[in-house]
């Protein structure tokens, strides 16, 4: 995994799966009847400039998140393994992960 803490009045932690920067992600608005509708499309862009950091381990990932969910930090998190880290972590649940094109995502605001 990839994490990367950007300094701001509110760090932002941006964590992703390493395989997946660089890649663009993109889903067409449905309704409730999963039709395509007017509201047009959602891109996640997986940016080098904002998600690529120091390339750490789950465990280190799991102490940074604890440490940093005390710190009044923002999260945003890319991928099957980072998602998994930040479930163990606590700091989101399964009601609070959205999905394009199959990969799973997640913005915390603590």
């Amino acid at each position: 995994m990839l994490l990367k803490i950007h300094k701001t009045y509110r760090d932002i932690i941006a964590i992703c799966d390493s395989e997946l920067i660089g890649k663009t992600f993109v889903s067409q608005a449905s309704d409730d009847l999963g039709k395509p509708s007017e509201g047009g499309k959602f891109q996640l862009e997986v940016k080098e400039s904002f998600y690529k950091g120091e390339e750490i381990s789950e465990e280190k990932v799991l102490q940074i998140i604890q440490d940093m969910s005390r710190e009044d930090a923002t999260f945003n998190i890319v991928g099957e393994k980072s998602i998994n880290t930040a479930l163990k972590a606590g700091i989101i649940s399964q009601q609070g992960i959205k999905k394009i094109q199959g990969v799973p995502f997640a913005l915390v605001l603590l």
